[in-house]
């Protein structure tokens, strides 16, 4: 939950570093909070014409910018500019690039987008 908080803190940097840890406990949570919306617009019938409920359109709207500022800050820890998010855009090999880029370990030390967030003593 620390890293769910620390995400809506930082909902609009774009410029620091992401840990993997940070990245993908977000992933982990905004997974887990859709399951939660979905049985709740279940239990409420809350679905609309094309079976998409409010709370999940005004969900996935508050937290577009916040995710796209994490997936940048997360290129960013891997010494990738926040331009290669939009590699996703291409069908199936953008999507496994993306991932690929989400799942490598830090560059140690520092980079051009700061300081190591992982700290000095990380290799």
């Amino acid at each position: 939950m620390e890293y769910y908080k620390m995400f809506w803190q930082k909902y609009s940097d774009f410029r620091s570093r992401s840990t993997r840890t940070e990245y993908w406990m977000f992933i982990l949570c905004n997974f887990i909070v859709g399951i939660a919306i979905g049985i709740i617009e279940g239990m409420l019938r809350l679905k609309g014409p094309y079976g998409i409920g409010i709370i999940t359109i005004l969900y996935t709207i508050a937290s577009i910018v916040p995710s796209i500022a994490l997936t940048v800050r997360r290129l960013h820890d891997t010494s990738h500019s926040g331009w290669w998010a939009l590699i996703c855009l291409v069908p199936i090999v953008g999507w496994l690039v993306l991932l690929v880029f989400a799942l490598t370990d830090s560059t140690p030390g520092d980079n051009m987008y700061g300081p190591n967030p992982k700290g000095p003593l990380s290799s």
